[in-house]
């Protein structure tokens, strides 16, 4: 199975660049969206052979998942069942029998950590809706999880220890859903790899110098660990400041 994630910063503006070229090309079995920035009905995708279930924010051009699948789902769920949260339209989880697939775009701190409370309150609240969900069967999460795990995990992480994505509240949250019996599956393949990022900053050149971050993950449940296959971090595909990422499981 081929599952592709990818954050892409407003799906019309996407559409009229290279993206069902790249949709076909890379032919995944679920092909998850973050940041779609539309309401229902604002556009309409032709994609034969998947269905599709999108979740929007309230907020215009604002936010938004969406999955793309070739197996129909047995149950779909929109959000994780609090208001507060629920409202973004950042959570779509699709179950299937051997596993519930859920794609997240996680909150963003913002400039001055404005908003770093309130994802705290976030980390912990997905985190029990994960641990919960593993229970019943294995998890495979997906998406833009606003943040830099590890140093390496981004260019200039010396500079970057209080901002948005590195702090240490957020990094913190991280290692706390791993130790919850997660698994970062870029990391287990890839364990000290450098110079793979998944972001990129519109200023500064900041792509051609790959000054980037690693913020978009396939995080699995560990007792899928014996059948990962591999995974990769399309650092070659543009469209978006953030590249598609990667999983196959057999």
């Amino acid at each position: 199975m081929k599952f592709i994630s990818w954050n892409v910063n407003g799906l019309r503006a996407i559409l009229k660049k290279d993206f069902m070229q790249i949709f076909q090309q890379l032919d995944a079995d679920f092909f998850a969206l973050q940041e779609i920035k539309l309401q229902e009905n604002q556009v309409d995708i032709e994609l034969p052979g998947y269905h599709q279930y999108w979740n929007y924010a309230e907020r215009k051009g604002y936010s938004g998942v969406a999955v793309f699948a070739k197996e129909e789902p047995l149950n779909v769920s929109y959000g994780m069942g609090i208001p507060e949260h629920d409202r973004e339209g950042r959570v779509l989880t699709l179950e299937y029998p051997e596993f519930y697939l859920v794609n997240c775009y996680t909150p963003n701190s913002q400039s001055e950590l404005k908003r770093l409370d309130y994802r705290m309150q976030w980390e912990d609240d997905f985190r029990q809706y994960l641990t919960a969900l593993d229970q019943k069967k294995p998890v495979i999460l997906c998406g833009d999880l606003n943040v830099a795990h590890q140093n390496i995990d981004l260019k200039n992480w010396k500079t970057n220890r209080k901002n948005a994505g590195f702090t240490d509240e957020e990094r913190e949250k991280f290692s706390q859903l791993l130790e919850a019996g997660f698994t970062d599956t870029f990391r287990y393949f890839y364990p000290e790899l450098e110079g793979v990022y998944s972001w990129w900053s519109y200023r500064f050149n900041a792509r051609k110098n790959n000054a980037g971050w690693r913020i978009d993950y396939f995080v699995t449940s560990e007792k899928l660990n014996a059948r990962l296959n591999s995974a990769t971090i399309h650092t070659e595909i543009m469209g978006s400041d953030h590249c598609p990422v990667e999983l196959v499981i057999d």
